[in-house]
C-alpha cells in the first residue's frame, strides 16, 4: 500500500518532536525544537496537498497568494477580505511609531477597523514594504540615468519572467523568484530601510520535467506546526496556477527547508495532530480560464473534496524580525 504523502509532514512533526535542538528566540523568548535541511515531495497528479489532519484556513491562503501574485503590499486588501494573517506586523509598527509621533494609541481591533474603512489611514499604515508581493513584482533597483543622474527606480517583475522563460525556453535552470534582499534585512540594512519582519519562504524555481510544471521552494525559517500547512498548500497552488498559464500538467512541489522548528507552545497541539489518521487528499478545479498571472481572480478556483479533521488551534509566535 502506497504510504499517504501528508506522512512526510507527520514524519517531520515526530522528528522535531523527539530529536529538535532547542533554541531560544533573541527578540521574543520563545523557545522552539529546530532541525536543519529537510525536504518534502508532493506529487500534484495525486491530489493536492491540503493538510487533512487538521483543517487548514484555505481562505486565507488563497487571499494570501493572490496578495502575493498581484504584487500588494498593504494589508488593506486581507482585511477587506476578512483575513488577518497579517495584521500584527503592521499594527506593531503602528504603536511604535504613533508613540514616537505621540499620536493617538489604538487597540488591534480599532486599528484594523480603521484599515478596513479609512482609505487615508490604511494607505499610511496599512504598507508592509519589502513584503513578498513587492518583491515578486516590483524588485526595486538603483538604476541610474546614463549621464549619472538618478531616474525614477526600475522595478524588475521577477514572477512574470520567470513564467516567460519557462513558456520560451522549457529547459531552463533560471526561472527564479527570489525575495531575500539584504539591502533591507537585519543589520546588513541601513537603519531607516530595514525590513520589520523577517522573509521566511525566500526563494522558488520553476523547472519542467517531461511535460510536467515542477516547483521547488526553499524556506530559510519554517513554523513546522502553524506556517508549514500554509505553506504546503500555498506553493503547491501557486505551481498548479503557473502550469496552467503555461500550458502544462501539474508535476511536483519540492518543499526544501532551511531552519524548520515547532515551538515549545505549540507542543500540546502537535501531539495531538499526531494522533490522527491522514484523510485522502483534496482536488483543485479552475472554473474559468486564465492566460497570464494577472487575469487570475481567486473565485476561479474550486476546492472538491476536502474532508479534514477539525481544526487545532494555537497562538503565533512572532518571531525572527529585525531587533534593535
Amino acid at each position: 500500500m502506497k504510504r499517504h504523502s501528508e506522512q512526510q509532514y507527520l514524519n517531520l512533526l515526530k522528528e522535531a518532536l523527539i530529536k529538535g535542538y532547542r533554541k531560544v528566540d533573541r527578540g521574543t523568548g520563545d523557545a522552539s525544537y529546530s532541525l536543519f535541511g529537510r525536504q518534502m515531495h508532493f506529487d500534484l497528479s495525486q491530489g493536492f496537498p491540503l493538510l487533512t489532519t487538521k483543517k487548514v484556513y484555505w481562505k486565507g491562503v488563497v487571499h494570501e497568494l493572490y496578495w502575493f501574485m498581484s504584487g500588494q503590499s498593504n494589508i488593506k486588501y486581507l482585511v477587506d477580505n476578512n483575513v488577518h494573517i497579517w495584521d500584527d506586523y503592521p499594527f506593531k509598527i503602528y504603536n511604535l511609531k504613533s508613540k514616537n509621533e505621540k499620536g493617538k494609541k489604538l487597540t488591534k481591533v480599532e486599528f484594523i477597523e480603521k484599515i478596513r474603512t479609512d482609505n487615508k489611514f490604511a494607505k499610511k499604515w496599512g504598507e508592509l514594504p519589502r513584503i513578498y508581493g513587492e518583491l515578486w513584482r516590483r524588485w526595486p533597483t538603483s538604476a541610474k540615468a546614463s549621464a549619472g543622474k538618478p531616474t525614477k527606480k526600475r522595478t524588475i517583475d521577477q514572477l512574470s519572467w520567470a513564467i516567460n522563460e519557462v513558456i520560451d525556453d522549457p529547459n531552463c535552470h533560471n526561472a527564479i523568484v527570489n525575495s531575500w534582499n539584504p539591502e533591507y534585512l537585519y543589520t546588513m540594512a541601513r537603519f531607516q530601510d530595514t525590513s520589520h519582519f523577517p522573509i521566511c519562504h525566500n526563494m522558488y524555481q520553476l523547472n519542467v520535467i517531461e511535460g510536467k510544471l515542477c516547483l521547488q521552494l526553499y524556506q530559510r525559517s519554517a513554523d513546522l506546526f502553524l506556517g508549514v500547512p500554509f505553506n504546503i498548500a500555498s506553493y503547491a497552488l501557486l505551481t498548479l496556477i503557473i502550469a496552467k498559464i503555461t500550458g502544462y500538467k501539474p508535476g511536483t512541489f519540492v518543499h526544501t527547508f532551511g531552519d524548520v522548528h515547532i515551538y515549545e507552545i505549540h507542543l500540546d497541539q502537535v501531539k495531538e495532530q499526531l494522533k490522527r489518521k491522514p484523510r485522502p487528499f483534496p482536488n483543485i478545479k479552475f472554473t474559468r480560464d486564465f492566460k497570464s498571472i494577472d487575469n487570475f481572480n481567486p473565485e476561479y478556483l474550486e476546492l472538491i473534496n476536502y474532508n479534514p479533521h477539525s481544526p487545532i488551534k494555537a497562538a503565533l509566535s512572532v518571531s525572527g524580525g529585525y531587533y534593535k
